[in-house]
């Protein structure tokens, strides 16, 4: 408590850090596509060492050494603003039921994400474990999605705002969510942006995968779609607002996605799609967040105010 006083962290920084935190990871999803779409990814041959005689590029390794070197570096100033939020998370005061864990998640997160990118190195860009290393980005962003929410919300129970089958119709939509970011990195590892021109791809066929990775999105669309006329039916706004807000990034994010099939996979628009799916998975967990809220727990003072604000009840003809 003492040291907490001495060195106070206003709501305002807290949620800022938070959200600061998202966008890091967010952005250190899209330069490790840049690394995967410049053909980089074994522009530091080995790891943890960049090379492995040197920790930096050096100047024979030309311009591919210095685009993973780089990413590399990014993930140092991601890590920083993510302790920076684990320190604000501890001094705050009052700390909030919560945000400890998450923050230590979102921090702890960083690292093993460095040596999952190590090992992708490791394996020479395996399909696979680059796919891992894409949606163990997925989890640390979500983690920090949860954490800032949390900023937001005050101490006190969960409340459900809609009834238990939209509830339900939103889990669903979120599952399938996943299931899209999953086969999508299938369809990644199937194509022609290895990350590396020796670097192995997954054998699977890439036009099939391709199918099925579309079928999974129209199931989500529908599923968002069906997400805004039930919660408007029952008057939920705010949830219907979200829905909304999925349903356009969804369409956004497909429009992307059949732009750049028809056109052999341009970087840019891969680029481009990698941040599409960061935002598919934002707008998914906003739905899912939507459809429940937190309320501050009452005290014998909040108590004693209601009843003091309390409008007077009408005396009764009877006793008149």
């Amino acid at each position: 408590m003492m040291r907490s006083a001495r060195f106070p962290v206003s709501a305002t920084l807290l949620r800022r850090l938070a959200l600061a935190s998202i966008i890091a990871n967010v952005g250190i999803v899209v330069t490790g596509g840049a690394v995967r779409l410049t053909a980089s990814g074994l522009g530091c041959p080995t790891w943890p060492r960049c090379t492995d005689a040197s920790y930096t590029a050096t100047a024979e390794m030309g311009i591919h050494g210095a685009i993973e070197f780089g990413n590399r570096l990014l993930t140092f100033a991601v890590g920083l603003i993510t302790l920076a939020t684990l320190l604000a998370v501890l001094l705050h005061q009052p700390r909030r039921r919560g945000l400890v864990p998450l923050a230590v998640a979102v921090f702890l997160g960083i690292p093993a994400q460095a040596v999952v990118g190590g090992i992708t190195v490791l394996t020479n860009l395996n399909p696979w474990v680059v796919g891992l290393h894409f949606l163990a980005s997925m989890a640390v962003i979500a983690a920090a999605y949860a954490l800032w929410k949390r900023t937001m919300e005050p101490d006190g129970p969960t409340v459900a705002v809609v009834a238990a089958p939209l509830r339900h119709l939103a889990r669903l939509t979120t599952l399938v969510g996943v299931a899209v970011l999953v086969i999508g990195t299938w369809v990644t590892g199937s194509g022609p942006h290895a990350g590396d021109h020796g670097a192995a791809r997954n054998g699977l066929d890439p036009e099939s995968i391709s199918q099925v990775h579309a079928d999974s999105v129209f199931l989500l669309i529908g599923l968002s779609v069906a997400l805004v006329f039930a919660f408007r039916a029952v008057g939920a706004t705010g949830p219907a607002r979200a829905a909304l807000v999925l349903v356009a990034v969804i369409l956004g994010q497909g429009l992307i996605g059949f732009v750049q099939y028809f056109t052999h996979l341009p970087a840019l628009l891969v680029g481009a799609h990698m941040l599409g799916s960061c935002l598919v998975l934002l707008a998914t967990l906003s739905v899912q967040w939507s459809t429940r809220e937190r309320r501050p727990v009452a005290t014998p003072e909040t108590a004693a105010e209601a009843v003091t604000d309390a409008p007077a009840r009408p005396v009764s003809a009877a006793h008149s």
